[in-house]
């Protein structure tokens, strides 16, 4: 009798979840389709697909499941993306490389924390925007936003974030290329430089492969190497907020979430050679497609009206944040010749 009662409230719950699935489903078929056949950012079509639904996210038969697809089909996205990571990959960068791309990480999110005091922007905003700046583009700011403690701000700090690196991702798309071959770099700095600095990982492939194949391949590769700090970098802003922030400042995250779990089995898997290549590439298409619904849904549940509500503030921090990890990446490469 449990287990069939189990089952029918089982099958209850996926009845009711199952429109709200479906329409940001469809929000990720069709945000691709733009993205392939006129070459508009997916992750950017989605969100902006989203908020054109948002009526969508209101209370009604779609909201549960949009809901559910904001939350833990964005996780399960998150989680099997450490399917694409191995410590090869790190290893064969060169240790120069891999310290400059860690300075990268921890110096611009210490960068965009002390500038956000001085320009009034709260600490979980700056985290929020310095981690998908420093990290890997709309991808870490879900997680992050994920870990950190939810407030009314939330969910609109989270849709700008991911506006912003994604518009910023594509103009460094067309801009790193021209600014590489002005200074003369050769195919692999060129690349080391774009993987380094570009947010998302469609525009560090398109930027690199624009150069050349060589370039793009080593782009690819150092910007893998990033997305390989996504969980680290979630774990220690989780222990971090738990210390630092006041008990009653949100619900409190678990200290190792889940799906940081999850990232971080598939990652030694894939480094012991137990992930064969057909199934590692399954989930990293697996892994585009949740976050990719993922994004369409946060976008359906989110006001256009409170995203224009973060003020010039919000926008010069992210810009800064950008501008300071292309800075510190061009000196280590140009000055310190760490590049692979």
């Amino acid at each position: 009798m449990i287990s069939i009662a189990s089952g029918q409230e089982l099958a209850g719950r996926a009845k009711a979840l199952f429109p709200g699935f479906m329409v940001a489903v469809l929000v990720a078929l069709a945000a691709q389709f733009v993205a392939e056949h006129h070459g508009a950012p997916a992750m950017l079509m989605a969100l902006l697909f989203g908020i054109a639904l948002n009526f969508l996210g209101e209370p009604g038969p779609t909201a549960a499941g949009i809901g559910f697809t904001a939350r833990t089909v964005l996780r399960f996205g998150v989680a099997i993306l450490g399917a694409r990571i191995s410590v090869e990959m790190l290893t064969s960068l060169g240790w120069g490389m891999i310290g400059l791309l860690v300075a990268g990480v921890v110096l611009t999110i210490l960068f965009g924390v002390v500038l956000a005091r001085f320009i009034g922007q709260g600490p979980r905003f700056a985290i929020l925007t310095a981690g998908a700046v420093a990290i890997c583009g709309a991808s870490a700011a879900m997680a992050i936003a994920a870990v950190l403690p939810k407030d009314e701000k939330s969910e609109r700090n989270l849709l700008f974030t991911v506006l912003g690196v994604t518009v910023l991702s594509t103009v460094a798309m067309i801009l790193y290329p021209i600014l590489t071959q002005a200074l003369g770099f050769d195919e692999v700095t060129a690349g080391a430089f774009i993987g380094a600095t570009v947010h998302d990982v469609a525009q560090v492939v398109g930027a690199g492969f624009s150069i050349s194949e060589t370039a793009g391949e080593t782009s690819t590769l150092v910007k893998l190497i990033r997305v390989s700090f996504l969980a680290p970098v979630v774990v220690v802003i989780t222990i971090w907020w738990q210390r630092a922030a006041p008990q009653t400042e949100g619900e409190r995250p678990p200290i190792i979430p889940a799906f940081v779990l999850g990232f971080l089995c598939l990652a030694t898997l894939n480094s012991l050679g137990l992930i064969p290549p057909a199934v590692g590439a399954l989930l990293a298409k697996l892994s585009s497609w949740a976050l990719l619904a993922a994004i369409a849904a946060v976008g359906m549940k989110t006001d256009l009206r409170n995203i224009l509500q973060v003020g010039g503030g919000a926008i010069a921090l992210i810009v800064a944040e950008t501008l300071f990890l292309a800075g510190l990446v061009l000196f280590g490469i140009g000055y310190l010749n760490l590049a692979p």
